[in-house]
């Protein structure tokens, strides 16, 4: 399954962003997905991640109560909507889908093309 991101751009510091997430040969809805981000000279690291069996969600602490991971199910998509952005929330964003366990979530099955996130002050 390739997942492709979507959505990014550049904005303002406080600004919003909603990323999409995409599959072309896959019904989302069927798996549990991630988003994870990638820094200029940083390791990847989780953002935020859904179940697909009870829509349970995983989120790091630095974006708890600014972002929102969901899904729509009519398009096919992961959402992440993205508000207050900050400078450090500048990076590479992916999905990927994941398994979940113990509040942790851990990807598979490759990475897709990203989408940049810049935020400037």
């Amino acid at each position: 399954v390739q997942l492709q991101a979507s959505g990014g751009g550049l904005v303002q510091y406080g600004g919003s962003l909603r990323l999409s997430c995409s599959a072309s040969r896959a019904t989302l809805e069927l798996y549990s997905i991630g988003w994870f981000r990638q820094a200029p000279g940083k390791g990847r690291e989780r953002v935020a991640c859904m179940s697909e069996s009870d829509g349970r969600t995983v989120y790091q602490d630095a974006v708890k109560g600014r972002f929102t991971i969901s899904r729509d199910k009519v398009e096919n998509m992961v959402h992440l909507q993205m508000n207050g952005l900050r400078l450090e929330d500048t990076a590479v964003y992916y999905c990927s889908l994941v398994h979940i366990q113990n509040m942790r979530c851990t990807p598979f099955g490759g990475w897709g093309q990203g989408t940049q996130v810049t935020v400037s002050s």
